[in-house]
This record gives structure tokens, sequence and C-alpha cells, in this order.
């Protein structure tokens, strides 16, 4: 069964080029995307990872978990329009 978890991102300009993304309550979790379309997917595995590194320290996981999506949810995206 889908978990949902309601976790702010930052997502900071790399110079590289591309992003660097970081939550302010989870400090593991950090990736790169070079692209903003990457993000759900990249950020899904990101949380995946942090989420298992939390239990196998026997911590709390931070994020708060929410309904599934059958109640409405408030949430900010990012999108790129032309």
């Amino acid at each position: 069964m889908a978990r949902f978890f309601k976790i702010p991102l930052v997502l900071e300009p790399a110079s590289e080029g591309g992003w660097i993304v970081r939550s302010p309550i989870i400090p593991e979790l950090i990736t790169e995307i070079d692209d903003i379309v990457d993000l759900e997917e990249t950020v899904k595995d990101a949380v995946e990872a942090a989420k298992e590194l939390y239990e196998d320290l026997g911590k709390r996981f931070p994020a708060e978990e929410i309904e599934g999506p059958d109640r409405p949810v408030w949430f900010e995206t990012l999108v790129h329009a032309r």
C-alpha cells in the first residue's frame, strides 16, 4: 500500500546547472536534478533512501504522513511554463 508524506523541499540552482534539492525537516534528504521534470522521481528515490536510514537507526521519520488521495491535500509545486 502506498504511503504519502508531506515534505517541504528547497530547490537551489546548482552552479554547474540543474538544481540541488533539500528538505529543511530531513537533513539526510539531498539530491540533484538536471531538469525540473525529473523532480518527482528523484525525490521519491531520495525519500525512500532517507526513510530506510531512519528505520535502520530506529528513529522516527520526521515527515508528516498523510491520508491517501481520498481527501484534498494542499501543496505547492514548481511548474515550468512558456
